[in-house]
């Protein structure tokens, strides 16, 4: 009989290999005493369970019961189970209703009304007249894509291949119901003072009527478009004669959502196995036209540069460090899910049309992937870096969290490295650190890679080629014969190859669009790749004919050459080699160095420069009196521009000690049993900037910061907050959005709040407060407060800004996160103001 107690290794040898055994799924984690205890109970409970299960089975066949007595059994269990669950779920989404009323009816509303981004996002205006201007206009839109499609696009069609060389358009119709425009966005201060970009929510459920012959009697058809997606346009250059434009460019700066009603032989393409693949083809050719870094173009007068509107050099590169994530959702489940287990996590991370995939770590919450990657951005504000994080099965994959973050936002801190919480489930965080490199002229900075990284820039516009060989049996006689051979000199023309154009540097290999049928092509594409080595690295061009893969011309260009030009650009025509005679192909190569941005210090507050220099003041008898302190009225004076920002942070923490250190001291002279306990003072005589201090004392003096705080060594974490002057109204608008990294003061997070008062008006009449965020570190308030002064006034008063733990009501201790001190005389308030703000605390070092 085997022994039920644990086996004992004769030898460590066998004790490792048991070890080694007893890891659980290829976990790292070594199994203690603990863990094996947590084992030997579940096992206890699944056998317990399984037990319960099968008696009663066993039961009634021995008592020679009916096997009905089994089946009512199972039907009452099961329906108990499903009703506990039905009630769960709704105490469940009632309490989680409670805690996050506003955002779950402002989720609901979005998802039930389909709202206009307008509602939701006050820089997004309504465009009812530009509506109104399409609604008129669609007919004769209707009239110009008929002529488009039977003009241009039928004869493609026809040559692309030989199945379809008599396929026709035999109706087009556009419909009633023209194209809508949700919203409209126009930047100003982020662009260029010479063109105008607006971003366009787009909206099509049209009722379009397309009919084709494909081979007959194979017709095919579509009898409605559903399109959806953001387009942005830019007029540039402004000039000053008409039309006051130069160009038009227009793309979409991320994929569009489409969906299609086929009619005819493609309704095959609406059942579930094919609609994916038809419309994901078709969004792949709409992405090659019109979606980032492709666009579409309109010149308006001769002067503009067509290749300079398609693919303008881009905005920079940013390069993401996925570090990790931690706290993610558990997917896999053990033993008819009765053990909960844990996740494969594995990340994709996507920039327009380029993305990559991580690794899979096996059984694993807290992963670590080290990952960097490199994308080139053309638009920022506008594009977006996306993470989506999913859960790798056998047969499909479960999504585990997204974060989507505009990189307008990383070109302007120029480096970020937090967590960031995941959207669309209940908890997890993935960690990023991001950075932000301009591109650069300057042939002296670093033009070799030394840590693996991209240490420069490609830019290649193809523009066309001339005088292709057909085949290489043309090439071949051009060899033989000369120039020109008296045989094609007597037969007929023949009609051009089918050509593209396959570009390389090392392993990085791109290819253009196919051009059919021409000795002449012209592509008019854009590509970008990066570069480790200038010097020793080149960029290699094949012209390939499409179906035989055989080249047609070759040419190789060192990047080297273009460091030594002007601007780093060529811009001409090339000979091509093994081609023909006259065979050419016409290119700009633009090389463009990278430089990592560092980011500007943040200063926060400027106090005045005589409060640097003096320290508490102390009576004869040595007790420090704030009353005896000397702060002249102009206090709200800036420190001078020369002064290091360090230095003036630093002055900033000096600055708020000083008046709360004067409190402290005069307390600590004094006896016991003379302690008193300092409330707010409500005396317009103390209220003044002067007794700043005692806003920040909400309770007794006696009271002290928690501990985890006094120890806390670091940041306690910023505070983003919207200053603005409405003119018209005369009120002064604060909006607090939202705060990241904020000390944990628990396990689960932090209960957090935004405290504010306009100094020195320090009274519970004018304080304001914003909703309690529950459980994080990163809280979004988006609460707005309204203060009644003057634009006059306004400038000579300071924001009082404190953010408080909600957990620690009936607590002596002091319940303070951070805070900062906003001088409103430093701000335009008129054009409005939005800054991130360093949180710190007054009476406590901060060390990094």
């Amino acid at each position: 009989m085997a022994s039920a107690g644990p086996m004992i290794p004769s030898s460590p040898a066998e004790g490792a290999a048991l070890r080694d055994s007893l890891s659980v799924h290829g976990s790292t984690e070594k199994l203690n005493p603990s863990a094996v205890n947590r084992i030997l109970m579940e096992f206890l409970m699944y056998f317990g369970r399984a037990f319960i299960v099968f008696y009663p089975v066993y039961l009634t066949g021995y008592m020679g019961l009916s096997i009905s007595w089994v089946l009512l059994c199972m039907v009452m269990v099961t329906w108990w189970k499903k009703n506990r669950q039905w009630k769960d779920s709704r105490i469940g989404t009632a309490i989680d209703f409670v805690d996050n009323e506003k955002q779950v009816v402002n989720k609901e509303l979005q998802s039930a009304l389909q709202m206009a981004t307008w509602v939701h996002f006050p820089d997004v205006e309504k465009v009812n007249w530009l509506n109104k201007v399409l609604e008129q206009a669609w007919p004769f839109f209707g009239m110009y894509m008929e002529k488009l499609l039977k003009e241009n696009i039928q004869p493609a069609v026809r040559l692309s291949s030989a199945a379809l060389k008599v396929f026709t358009f035999t109706k087009i119709h556009f419909g009633h119901i023209p194209l809508r425009i949700t919203g409209m966005r126009a930047y100003t201060h982020e662009v260029d003072h010479r063109e105008v970009v607006l971003d366009m929510d787009i909206c099509y459920d049209g009722d379009v009527d397309i009919d084709v012959d494909v081979n007959p009697p194979i017709t095919a058809g579509v009898k409605g478009i559903k399109l959806k997606g953001t387009m942005r346009v830019i007029l540039e250059p402004l000039i000053g004669q008409a039309p006051l434009v130069g160009g038009v460019t227009f793309f979409f700066i991320r994929r569009p959502t489409l969906e299609i009603n086929w009619t005819g032989m493609t309704n095959l393409l609406d059942s579930p196995a094919f609609s994916s693949l038809s419309e994901g083809t078709i969004m792949d050719t709409i992405s090659s036209m019109m979606v980032l870094p492709n666009r579409m173009c309109i010149p308006l007068i001769e002067q503009v540069k067509v290749d300079q509107m398609r693919f303008p050099l881009p905005r920079g590169v940013v390069r993401v460090h996925l570090i990790g994530a931690r706290d993610l959702v558990a997917k896999d489940t053990f033993m008819m899910g009765l053990v909960k287990g844990k996740s494969d996590p594995y990340a994709t991370v996507r920039v327009g049309n380029l993305h990559f995939k991580t690794k899979t770590v096996k059984e694993n919450l807290h992963p670590t992937w080290n990952e960097v990657h490199e994308f080139v951005v053309h638009e920022a504000p506008g594009q977006e870096l996306e993470v989506d994080l999913f859960d790798e099965d056998t047969d499909k994959d479960d999504f585990i969290g997204k974060y989507h973050l505009d990189l307008g936002e990383v070109k302007r801190e120029k480096e970020m490295d937090q967590w960031f919480p995941l959207e669309g489930v209940p908890n997890g965080e993935v960690h990023l650190k991001l950075q932000w490199f301009s591109l650069l002229t300057d042939p002296n900075l670093e033009t070799e890679s030394a840590d693996g990284f991209a240490c420069a820039m490609l830019a290649v516009y193809l523009d066309n080629a001339s005088n292709l060989p057909k085949d290489h049996k043309e090439i071949a006689g051009h060899k033989k014969h000369g120039k020109h051979s008296n045989e094609a000199r007597l037969t007929k023309r023949n009609a051009g190859p089918d050509s593209y154009v396959e570009f390389s540097v090392d392993k990085d290999v791109q290819k253009s669009k196919v051009v059919y049928a021409s000795k002449d092509p012209v592509w008019e594409e854009g590509f970008t790749f990066f570069v480790h080595s200038v010097k020793t690295q080149q960029l290699s061009l094949q012209i390939k004919a499409h179906e035989k893969k055989t080249e047609l011309g070759v040419l190789n260009i060192p990047l080297s050459r273009l460091v030594n030009t002007s601007n780093m650009t060529l811009d001409q025509r090339f000979p091509l080699e093994r081609s023909g005679a006259n065979s050419q192909i016409k290119l700009k190569a633009t090389l463009r160095i990278l430089s990592l941005e560092k980011p500007t210090p943040k200063v926060i507050l400027n106090p005045p420069p005589h409060v640097r220099q003096q320290g508490p003041q102390t009576n004869p008898g040595g007790y420090a009196s704030e009353s005896t302190a000397p702060f002249p009225a102009s206090s709200s004076q800036a420190s001078p521009p020369s002064q290091p920002a360090d230095f003036q942070n630093g002055s900033n923490r000096n600055y708020l000690n000083h008046r709360r250190g004067s409190f402290l001291a005069s307390e600590t002279h004094k006896s016991p049993s003379s302690t008193t306990n300092m409330r707010r003072y409500d005396s317009h005589s103390l209220l003044s900037e002067n007794s700043m201090a005692s806003s920040r004392l909400d309770l007794s003096d006696g009271g002290s910061y928690p501990e985890a705080i006094r120890k806390h060594q670091g940041s306690f974490g910023e505070i983003s907050v919207s200053v603005r002057y409405a003119t018209l109204r005369k009120k002064l608008i604060i909006l607090v959005n939202s705060c990241r990294n904020l000390f944990p003061c628990s396990e689960n997070g932090t209960d957090s709040y935004v405290r504010l008062y306009l100094l020195p008006d320090q009274t519970w009449r004018h304080r304001k407060k914003t909703h309690v965020t529950k459980r994080t570190i990163n809280p979004v308030f988006n609460d707005k407060f309204e203060f009644d002064v003057s634009l006059e006034e306004a400038k000579t008063r300071k924001l009082d800004v404190s953010v408080k733990n909600n957990k620690m009501l009936f607590s002596r201790e002091r319940k303070d996160i951070g805070m900062v001190l906003i001088d409103l005389a430093q701000m335009n308030l008129v054009n409005g103001d939005t800054q991130w703000y360093e949180l710190t605390l007054p009476g406590l070092k901060k060390t990094s």
